[in-house]
């Protein structure tokens, strides 16, 4: 058995409003702590919003892409966006490209795509989280997840739920320097309880590097491993079925 992805995790200066913000443009809800965007589907996961006083310097390792079924449909998205408190970002995109490119009100990135994208067809309103990275990392995480690869061409990499959803992909080289932490970061569920140590064996095995406490992730003082995947991005392994009080960031 595998660890399963229990939540995407943003820093954020003002977590709540943030929460509201993604919760709006998904058309999800909040949960009862105000920070976490609960998901609708079963292959969907929750995003959650943890304090930071840090601000946004330079672009995400992972931004998310969203689908839209029609022109219009795409420009409403558009409209939702900016009506919560996104703004559009200008990152070189030409006219031509079809995808709209956005930033919600701290500055994350995220991309509105055109209809008719074969690569995202069937895999919900969120479609992809788009990464950084190199083709090892896209195997690492296939192996962490157990998540079938569903791209595996020039350097680029994609999984994908058996159960369906978004799709995780990266990009592949040229991979920016790390300047520090990131922004976004996954927190793992372990398979069963009472192996988490046996699961960081697993994940360092596959090439995951644990790190030491006070690395800086936000979640240093909680019941939970601390790890980097084999590009160096920080990620989360919690205890299966944890306390509530583990829960809470």
């Amino acid at each position: 058995m595998t660890s399963r992805l229990h939540e995407l995790c943003f820093d954020a200066q003002d977590p709540p409003a943030l929460a509201r913000f993604w919760a709006g443009l998904l058309d999800r809800e909040t949960a009862d702590d105000g920070v976490t965007v609960l998901p609708r589907l079963k292959a969907e996961f929750p995003i959650r919003f943890l304090p930071t006083r840090e601000k946004k310097d330079g672009p995400n390792q992972i931004h998310l892409h969203l689908t839209s079924t029609s022109e219009q449909d795409q420009r409403s998205v558009v409209a939702r966006a900016l009506d919560l408190g996104g703004r559009h970002l200008d990152v070189g995109q030409t006219p031509e490209e079809g995808h709209v490119v956005l930033a919600d009100p701290e500055g994350n990135e995220l991309c509105v795509i055109e209809p008719g994208n074969s690569f995202l067809a069937g895999c919900g309103f969120l479609g992809e989280l788009a990464c950084d990275g190199t083709r090892e990392v896209g195997h690492f995480w296939s192996e962490a997840l157990g998540w079938p690869l569903v791209w595996d061409q020039d350097e680029e990499t994609a999984i994908q739920s058996p159960a369906g959803g978004a799709k995780i992909a990266w990009g592949g080289p040229p991979v920016r320097p790390r300047t520090g932490r990131n922004r976004m970061h996954f927190h793992l569920a372990a398979p069963e309880p009472h192996v988490l140590e046996a699961e960081v064996d697993r994940l360092v095995i596959l090439g995951g590097a644990r790190l030491a406490d006070g690395s800086g992730t936000g979640c240093e003082a909680r019941r939970r491993v601390l790890m980097a995947d084999p590009d160096g991005n920080e990620f989360c392994l919690l205890p299966a079925a944890a306390p509530p009080e583990d829960q809470q960031d």
